[in-house]
């Protein structure tokens, strides 16, 4: 990862990059606390102070025992000892009250920024990344692993201080009460740590295989609500409930097996620490019974044993508890240790210069990188998986295009005419070859540049579930007026059928348009990109969706809008791509023929092939439309 984005990592959370990569995932999270450790010191303190108390409230039941009852002392300090008990009490209770607050605060503090961090980190990363990586698995690591991650600050972490704070104070003084009596009191401990040591190493396999089921069925569930339209046309909810019925009863598969770990710690634990509660206080009656401690010291020492049983039986269920927070957190930082884009670096690069859009293509080669094949969850992770060879998808691509051309692109389904446009805004860099833009590497420009400065209409847009106002406005990343709203509407052939809804451009759409047709979508996408001005057009089947009456009226008002500007015009009809000022012809990757329409039309090939299907195929409606 660039120097500039480990900064940005440490500007955001605290802490440097190297420190979440650490291999000791507890130092990691210390890591992560940078800016919270005072308050969640503030929280161990307030622990600390609470234990004390509540160990002083049984050092004052023994003094009272053996002075007042058994000895009928101090019988006039009695209201002053009940002052005591209450204050004791109060202490406790007002720390105990600070030590859940700084742990809130921390955790919570803690789990927004990470929040934050991760939706900024998501949109960052390469187009190969998101590729490979399924929606639903993102959003429940950034929503569930997170909230594993909060209680992992706001309980276990806390609860493992409170539990050394307790068990500390009252050895000590059991020590000093008894020296016998206090080693008996943790006699078990080495059991009770190493079956908590193997507990958890179950319970963290365990989880992980829980929590990665649960990122399947996330990603189904996703799908499913975003396809719901295509689920309903083909009469599949059958097939899609007996598939979620599948993968739910195997997350209800692990998670049953994860609650049994809990479930067989608990009952072996209650057994050893209720033998050695029991072993105390036969031990200690014998000894008060033959005069070796006093009937106080006796009640004193039950009273503090049960602080000394109760941390180790919850200090057990607490190392199991922290596995899952130690899985959450690597979880987490596989997204954050992947290399975002570097949207800035670019140092030949001058903000002020503008661009004329003169491309050279020089022997230009793309290959993607396949996604790595799914291992089989019963396997060691660890295990090399082969590494699936790139695809190549572009080869040997060389031509030229003039500052104000507007050159088409044309070619069956899979010949590579959106791989060529995805270079030209960096979505991917070429492997070998060369492209320059007005003279410079392409690869030097800042991708923020290109992206600023090259407008894109996507063959599928993507709409927002806000109004049409608010989607044609969020091109140009700034505040724009309502008149340049309606001539971006306008030029796209759009605002007429946008005065026809009820609430005109405050129109909500639904979730990615939904509610609009298919042409409407297109032109909607295409009104905000022409807000944007850019210095450079890209339209990827942008009329694909619109009637021929339509894409004529689009055409017609484009005419104006690509006045001097470089378009890339991709398309499947001839009319479409006739009139532009160089046509590429693709096939399996590789241009197969380029130039102009007067020419190419007079050439054996594959765009002579589609001219003359495609104009027989209007011959045949036209007779048909005419027989009618």
């Amino acid at each position: 990862m660039n120097t500039n984005v480990e900064h940005h990592f440490s500007q955001q959370l605290g802490f440097d990059l190297k420190g979440a990569r650490a291999k000791n995932r507890l130092l990691g999270l210390w890591r992560m606390m940078t800016g919270f450790r005072l308050v969640y010191l503030g929280a161990l303190i307030s622990i600390t102070i609470g234990a004390a108390a509540r160990t002083g409230t049984y050092l004052l039941l023994r003094h009272i025992i053996d002075t007042v009852f058994t000895q009928g002392q101090n019988l006039d300090k009695l209201p002053l000892f009940a002052l005591s008990f209450v204050a004791l009490a109060g202490v406790e209770g007002l720390f105990s009250y600070l030590r859940g607050i700084w742990s809130a605060r921390t955790a919570e503090g803690i789990t927004v920024r990470l929040r934050n961090y991760l939706f900024d980190h998501t949109q960052r990363l390469t187009f190969t990344y998101h590729d490979h990586t399924k929606t639903g698995g993102l959003i429940q690591r950034a929503t569930s692993d997170v909230d594993t991650l909060r209680r992992f600050y706001a309980d276990q972490a806390v609860g493992i201080g409170r539990i050394v704070a307790l068990f500390t104070i009252n050895f000590v003084m059991l020590l000093q009460m008894n020296t016998r009596l206090g080693w008996l009191s943790v006699i078990i401990m080495p059991l009770v740590l190493v079956m908590s040591y193997f507990f958890f190493g179950k319970v963290s396999k365990a989880y992980e295989r829980y929590q990665e089921q649960e990122a399947k069925l996330s990603t189904i569930l996703q799908e499913n609500i975003s396809g719901v339209r295509v689920v309903k046309a083909f009469a599949r909810q059958r097939y899609e409930m007996d598939k979620f019925e599948w993968e739910n009863k195997e997350k209800y598969r692990r998670g049953k097996r994860l609650l049994v770990m809990h479930s067989l710690y608990w009952p072996i634990s209650d057994i050893l620490c209720s033998g050695q509660t029991l072993l105390v206080m036969i031990v200690g009656a014998s000894m008060t019974i033959r005069g070796e401690i006093t009937l106080g010291t006796y009640v004193a020492v039950i009273g503090m044993v049960v602080w000394i049983i109760w941390p180790l039986r919850n200090l057990g269920r607490l190392i199991v508890q922290v596995s899952t927070g130690l899985v959450s957190y690597r979880r987490v930082m596989e997204i954050i240790s992947e290399t975002r884009e570097d949207m800035e670096s670019g140092e030949t690069w001058l903000a002020e210069k503008e661009l004329r859009g003169e491309f050279i293509f020089r022997n230009v080669e793309l290959a993607y990188q396949p996604a790595p094949p799914e291992q089989d969850e019963e396997e060691d992770k660890e295990d090399d998986a082969e590494t699936p060879k790139p695809l190549t998808v572009l080869h040997d691509i060389s031509f030229h295009v003039k500052p104000g051309q507007t050159v088409a692109l044309l070619g069956s389904t899979g010949s590579g005419k959106t791989s060529i446009v995805n270079l030209l805004l960096r979505f991917y860099d070429y492997q070998t070859g060369s492209i320059t833009l007005d003279g410079l590497e392409l690869r030097e420009y800042p991708k923020r540049v290109l992206r600023q400065r090259i407008g894109i209409v996507e063959q599928e847009p993507f709409l927002f579930s806000r109004s049409i106002r608010e989607n044609i406005a969020y091109g140009p990343g700034r505040e724009v007026t309502e008149e340049e709203v309606v001539a971006a509407a306008e030029a796209a052939a759009v605002h007429e059928v946008i005065q026809t809804f009820p609430k005109v451009y405050d129109t909500l759409v639904g979730e990615k348009g939904v509610t609009l047709s298919g042409g409407q979508r297109q032109r909607v996408a295409l009104a905000r990109t022409l807000l944007k001005n850019p210095s450079i057009l890209i339209l990827d089947a942008a009329t694909s969706s619109v009637d021929t009456e339509t894409e004529m009226q689009i055409e017609a008002a484009l005419d104006r809008q690509l006045a001097n500007r470089t378009t890339f015009i991709i398309a499947h009809r001839i009319q479409t791509v006739m009139r532009a000022d160089w046509i590429l012809v693709l096939d399996k990757g590789r241009i197969v023929q380029q130039g102009v329409h007067e020419d190419l039309v007079q050439e054996s090939g594959l765009y002579r092939e589609t001219y003359e299907i495609q104009a027989q195929i209007e011959e045949e409606v036209e007779r048909e439309v005419t027989l009618e």
